[in-house]
């Protein structure tokens, strides 16, 4: 090989060399400045997500919720009520609106599903001294007469099973809860249709006999209520 190759070889080990040299200091001189960059914006990129969340939090605001330490207690009353029966039931109520003509733009009907409970039973705090008396060996009791205590619509079991509303009718906010107070109504009339009253009354009859035999009472004979005059008559 002659001197003239092995001088150019030479350079050219030399030039890759450089090369190489030259691309390493590049890539460590440009990560480098991206750090750099990203120390220098880091200010700039958290400021503007704090940003960012304080106008969210602005445009939805989260509710905050203050009790009043004040409590006004309107009454006290003791309770002796005798729970004896529950009624479960469900009325489907139609409530409409605008159902002529033009019903196709201006009505507004739907179908409601009412779950609900009626609780009846027997007030004991109505029970007076001459409601029970002993003749000879045996105890007669005058119970008060079975009354309703709780008619109760499940609003998480009670649904809008179907509305229609017309082209030009947002829906009347007022339909669902006019169903809601129908379907509570109808709740009630179809437990005393069922005859709730008479079952409550049976079943109190029932348990107080129960409790008063284990006082000691052998015979326990229990005699009708006289109706009380209704205060609005």
């Amino acid at each position: 090989m002659s001197n003239f190759t092995k001088v150019f070889l030479m350079i050219v080990g030399i030039l890759v060399v450089l090369a190489l040299l030259a691309v390493g200091a590049f890539y460590v001189i440009t990560l480098s400045i991206q750090r750099t960059a990203e120390q220098a914006f880091s200010p700039l990129i958290e400021a503007n997500s704090s940003i960012e969340t304080q106008v969210a939090q602005i445009l939805n605001p989260t509710p905050t919720i203050i009790p009043n330490p004040a409590t006004i207690i309107h009454e006290v009353r003791s309770l002796a009520r005798l729970e004896t029966i529950q009624y479960t039931l469900e009325k489907v109520i139609t409530a409409e609106q605008g159902q002529d003509q033009l019903g196709f733009l201006f009505g507004d009907r739907l179908l409601f599903v009412g779950h609900g409970t009626v609780i009846a039973g027997v007030d004991l705090a109505r029970l007076r001294p001459e409601d029970m008396w002993v003749e000879g060996q045996v105890l007669y009791v005058r119970l008060p007469p079975a009354e309703i205590f709780v008619v109760d619509l499940d609003n998480e079991k009670s649904y809008v099973y179907d509305r229609d509303t017309g082209l030009l009718n947002r829906g009347n906010i007022d339909l669902e809860r006019s169903a809601r107070q129908a379907a509570e109504k109808e709740i009630y009339n179809a437990a005393l249709d069922d005859g709730i009253l008479e079952q409550a009354q049976q079943n109190a009859e029932a348990y107080m006999s129960r409790m008063l035999r284990g006082l000691g009472y052998q015979d326990v004979i229990f005699v009708e209520a006289t109706p009380q005059p209704d205060p609005e008559e």
